[in-house]
């Protein structure tokens, strides 16, 4: 599944973040006026997941995978519960 995050948040007006939910993994694309970082991230390398949901505002989403940290901004409160609930389904899953 496909989340893109709201062009009214900070930093996604003319770029909006992006999370993709699949199957084995999920992809974290991050666009940029020249450049952007898209990152993928198997489910059983994420070792932590964090989410900020303040009651006015957009939502922030933070995974943490071999040391590193990708964060992304601008979402819904129901889409970054979504996207945690389906990591930690994923990672057992890949545990299992």
């Amino acid at each position: 599944m496909k989340y893109v995050a709201s062009r009214l948040s900070e930093g996604n007006k003319l770029f909006p973040a992006e999370i993709i939910t699949e199957d084995n993994g999920i992809t974290i694309k991050i666009p940029g006026l020249f450049s952007g970082d898209t990152t993928t991230i198997a489910y059983d390398s994420i070792s932590a997941v964090e989410i900020d949901t303040p009651i006015v505002g957009y939502s922030t989403i933070r995974f943490y995978h071999s040391g590193n940290k990708v964060e992304a901004h601008g979402f819904s409160k129901s889409d970054v519960n979504e996207i945690k609930n389906f990591i930690e389904q994923g990672r057992s899953r890949a545990r299992g």
